[in-house]
């Protein structure tokens, strides 16, 4: 783990209020061309706990419209048109001085008691410390049995094994939210020989366009997670990737898909 950055990510995490239902964060401090879409997810995430509080994230639904500017924070208003006694709906816009850069609807819902299954493939197990990844946009430990960047020939799929540090729980759903952003679009290139995301701005252009994460059940950080995704479709300049997040011992904890531009030539 990068103390730096996870310190900075948790900064990006404390919203300010700005009046009623409108909240602003600061932008994380990456070498990187444009604001990462991990954050604005993040932060979605939390403005909608702030709008709608005593309620659990149950889904968040975002659209990227444009590029966010580094550097410069990012304010949410918030649209509260449900709030009820077990579910909340909050609409969000997230702006920065040059408009509009995202919009999300998220809904929140009381845990409750009920059947409870589930049909999922079994995890395998954790890899080993040798197995250790760096990805740098996730401030924490990451473990994968295989490559993501191969110049090789792949199936469309990936497992990676994610640590994020133990946090307040209300940071939970945020911080899971941030980590299914990131290898998507890596996923979806994997069948294709001879490139990988390093390739990106050179062979091709790539954008996450949409992106939805559905909680299932209730967790807590600090432990290791899957992130099991396959991307089943890449075409007319898009590809489309989804995942399951679990526990370590096989609990579907969330899904995630992701929808991105992926053109190629000129």
């Amino acid at each position: 783990m990068t103390t730096d950055l996870w310190q900075d990510l948790l900064g990006c995490l404390d919203l300010t209020a700005h009046g009623t239902d409108a909240y602003e964060g600061r932008s994380q401090r990456l070498q990187y061309r444009r604001l990462f879409g991990g954050q604005f997810l993040a932060q979605f995430a939390r403005a909608a706990h702030l709008a709608a509080p005593g309620k659990a994230l149950k889904s968040l639904h975002t659209q990227f419209l444009r590029e966010g500017r580094t550097g410069e924070p990012v304010r949410y208003e918030a649209d509260v048109p449900q709030h009820g006694r077990t579910f909340a709906t909050v609409r969000l816009t997230a702006g920065q001085e040059h408009g509009v850069v995202a919009v999300a609807s998220a809904s929140l819902h009381v845990w409750e008691e009920g059947p409870d299954r589930q049909t999922v493939e079994p995890t395998p197990a954790l890899p080993g410390p040798e197995r250790t990844i760096e990805l740098g946009l996730l401030p924490w430990e990451s473990r994968a049995a295989t490559d993501l960047d191969t110049a090789k020939s792949e199936p469309p799929v990936y497992e990676l094994w994610t640590r994020v540090p133990a946090a307040p729980p209300d940071l939970g759903p945020a911080l899971l939210a941030y980590a299914t952003d990131l290898t998507p679009i890596g996923t979806a290139l994997r069948p294709l020989e001879g490139l990988t995301q390093a390739d990106a701005g050179r062979a091709f252009g790539s954008a996450v366009t949409a992106h939805t994460v559905w909680f299932h059940r209730p967790f807590s950080t600090g432990r290791w997670l899957l992130l099991r995704q396959h991307s089943p479709l890449a075409a007319h300049g898009r590809c489309f990737g989804r995942g399951d997040v679990l526990a370590e011992d096989g609990t579907l904890l969330a899904s995630y898909a992701q929808e991105a531009l992926l053109r190629f030539g000129g």
